[in-house]
């Protein structure tokens, strides 16, 4: 599975980062979040599901879930 987080979406509310801090960092500059990697390791998963369930902008973009497309 990958991650992205959708740039323009992201507001900076650091959920993501406070959930799933090894999967998500944030900028020095803007303060809007980053995945770390690209493709999110097994035993990371289900953090990263919440972080992207507890977004309130909804930028974070989760593809390829089981090999069965967008996991969204």
């Amino acid at each position: 599975m990958k991650v992205r987080v959708e740039s323009a979406r992201c507001q900076g509310h650091t959920l993501c980062a406070m959930i799933a801090p090894e999967s998500f960092e944030l900028d020095d500059v803007d303060g809007h979040a980053h995945a770390v990697a690209d493709d999110i390791p097994e035993d990371l998963r289900d953090q990263v599901d919440e972080a992207r369930r507890s977004c309130p902008e909804q930028a974070i973009v989760l593809v390829g879930s089981s090999g069965d497309g967008d996991a969204q």
